[in-house]
Formats: structure tokens, C-alpha cells, sequence
């Protein structure tokens, strides 16, 4: 018998095919410039010329007018050669960091932070067992239950008995709270090290898992440099550093106040930061010290990581450096908080992140 017979794959060389390829890079390059369309497309030029990314028959012209026709970006006016970009954009890029980062976490085997308290059921397993005191009635399998009641005590004068009755388990899930805190200070771009790009895949990974997965949890993100501020998810591509120290306490302040307000009964703050706390405010002004570990500074830090213990709010801090003075505050702050920490490099920042996230999420209970 005449079996298949397999011919060389030849890939189609369709436009869109061009554009779909460009496209990735595009979405990259723009995690790099902050949002800026004009200046992702001047580095893609700058590589067509040195790569030959585009072809005769697909030029860069052609993929921009994909680009506004597609709805990744648009024309500031009419006319205008500068272009901003759509809710489209910034969600295609939220998903391409979900799937860069979450594509790792099979691989991992790191992190293992759960959470004891268990929320409410909404998913039915297979499993059966016995009625007891407590259960719910929503949870009763009627259709067993009526068998079991036709068994024991027969159809000619129905009777439906406690024993009788089985109940569905459910596969119970905790809702979660989160504060991610991500550290903003020149320090995150200082001596030629990009570590602003990478917390910020994390970040619009994590909040597009949340969104999608686990849409009855809740994400609050903000940012700390001298002060501390509430941002948006869709501002996450656009993230800059700023001239900025390092206000571990207004980030811990502002995210206990978040979370206060949050009627979840699990929390829990992620922090990612490259530096020691170097800035608090006192008396209306700034007070910074850059060298070395400030007791005034570290001493308010350290109350907080208490103040977060005690309303069990565990902190996961995410360390994207290792010098000394580093090394030495975080092993305090960890000690104090009874929280974790991670001293990642920057490839394995969201493998870390992403398998404590999940493992806290989900428990079988019965």
C-alpha cells in the first residue's frame, strides 16, 4: 500500500510572513527604548543595514505602513512622520514576555514560597467521599446521593438519609494580593548593565499571567526611586530610570498601604532592586547617603520588614547585584521579615519570580 510521500518544506515568502518577523524585533527593541517608536525603528534601519533584514520585494516603508495599518502604532497627527503606540502594542509586548519568560519556568526548580490559606473552590474534581457536617450543599453529587438513597432504603417510599449523600470535591485555589516594587534608581543602568529591561519583562509577564490566568487575583504595581509611585500596567513599556537614589522605605510604605486596602487573605510584596536603600525622606527633605549602610536609613527599612511580618505579609526580594553592602542588608531584611531572597542573575530574574508566583497560587485540599 502507497504510503505518504513527503516533499522539502519551503517556507512561504509572503509579506506577511516579513512583517510577522520584523515584527518580534520590533516588539523587542521597544522594551529597550522605552516606548519609543521612532527611535526602535532608526535601530531596526541601522540593523537592516548591517543584516539585511528587509528584502527587494519588503522594505522598511512597507513594514511601517503594516505597522498603522494592523494597529501596533499611529500618527500622532495626521500626516505626522511621529508615531506613538496602540493598546495593541502594548499588549503584544505583555504577551511576549509572558511567553519569553514563562516558556523557563518548566526548566525550574527554583523557589517554593506557598501560602497556607486556601480560598474558594471553582474547579470540580472526580473524586467523591462522604458527606460531613460542614460541607457545603452546593457541593452534594445529587446524582449519587439519589442512587445511594434508592439502594439503601428503596424506591416504593423514597427516603433520602444523611449517609446517603456524597459530596464533589473541589479543587481549592488562594486568592493573592501582590506588590511588585520595581527600583527605578541610576543604579539600574549604571556601568553599561541594562537591568531596567529585564524587570520590566517580568513585570508586564507577571501582570499579563495575572490578567489571563488568575483574573480574581489582584496586581498593584509601583516604582521607587527618591519617592515611591502607583504605575499602570499599560505605562510598563514606557518605564525609565531616573536620576534617582534608592527610597526602599517610601516603596515599602507606599505597598503596605496598597495592600491594607486589598480584602485578600493572602499578600505578599515582590521586590526587585539592584542597591542598598541610599534615601529616605525626614522632615519635608530628602536624607541620602550613598556610601556604605546608613543606620538611619536602615533602621526605618527594617521597622517596615517587621510592621510587614507582623500583618504576615511576606516580602520576596529579587537582587540583581551582589555586592557586599548589598549582600549584608538583604540578609538582615530577610531575617526580619521572615521573607525570601534571591540573588538572581539577570536571565534568571523571571524563572525565579514566576515559580514562587504560581506555587503560592495553587493548593489541593480536601
Amino acid at each position: 500500500m502507497l504510503g505518504y510521500r513527503f516533499s522539502q518544506y519551503v517556507p512561504d515568502d509572503s509579506e506577511q510572513d516579513d512583517f510577522q518577523r520584523l515584527l518580534k524585533l520590533f516588539m523587542e527593541l521597544l522594551n529597550y527604548t522605552a516606548g519609543d517608536v521612532a527611535e526602535a525603528l532608526s535601530w531596526m534601519s541601522e540593523l537592516d543595514k548591517k543584516y539585511n533584514l528587509t528584502t527587494n520585494e519588503y522594505g522598511m516603508g512597507d513594514f511601517i505602513n503594516d505597522l498603522k495599518e494592523n494597529g501596533y502604532i499611529q500618527e500622532e497627527k495626521p500626516g505626522a512622520e511621529s508615531f506613538n503606540l496602540t493598546a495593541k502594542s502594548e499588549q503584544t509586548i505583555r504577551k511576549g514576555a509572558l511567553e519569553e519568560i514563562f516558556g523557563k519556568l518548566k526548566k525550574s526548580g527554583m523557589g517554593n514560597h506557598r501560602t497556607p490559606i486556601t480560598g474558594m473552590g471553582d474547579e470540580s474534581t472526580s473524586d467523591l467521599r462522604a458527606f460531613e457536617f460542614g460541607d457545603s450543599v452546593e457541593n452534594i453529587a445529587f446524582t449519587e446521593s439519589l442512587r445511594n438513597a434508592q439502594i439503601n432504603h428503596g424506591i416504593e417510599e423514597f427516603t433520602l438519609a444523611e449517609k446517603d449523600l456524597e459530596v464533589q470535591e473541589k479543587e481549592l485555589k488562594t486568592t493573592c494580593s501582590t506588590v511588585l516594587m520595581i527600583d527605578i534608581s541610576h543604579s539600574m543602568i549604571l556601568y553599561g548593565e541594562d537591568r531596567i529591561t529585564p524587570a520590566k519583562k517580568v513585570a508586564m509577564a507577571l501582570s499579563e499571567l495575572i490578567m489571563h490566568k488568575y483574573p480574581k487575583d489582584t496586581l498593584d504595581i509601583l516604582v521607587f526611586g527618591n519617592d515611591a509611585w502607583q504605575i499602570e500596567v499599560k505605562d510598563l513599556p514606557y518605564l525609565k530610570v531616573g536620576p534617582y537614589h534608592t527610597n526602599t522605605v517610601a516603596g515599602l510604605e507606599l505597598a503596605m498601604d496598597i495592600l491594607r486596602r486589598r480584602k485578600t487573605p493572602n499578600k505578599q510584596i515582590f521586590m526587585i532592586t539592584d542597591g542598598k536603600p541610599t534615601c529616605i525622606v525626614e522632615n519635608g527633605r530628602y536624607y541620602k547617603n550613598s556610601f556604605g549602610l546608613d543606620k538611619k536609613i536602615m533602621n526605618k527599612t527594617f521597622n517596615l520588614a517587621a510592621q510587614c511580618r507582623s500583618l504576615k505579609i511576606p516580602i520576596t526580594t529579587f537582587m540583581i547585584a551582589k555586592d557586599q553592602w548589598l549582600v549584608q542588608f538583604v540578609q538582615e531584611f530577610t531575617q526580619i521579615n521572615q521573607g525570601k531572597a534571591f540573588y538572581t542573575q539577570l536571565d534568571g530574574l523571571g524563572e525565579y519570580i514566576f515559580e514562587d508566583y504560581i506555587k503560592n497560587r495553587k493548593k489541593r485540599t480536601r
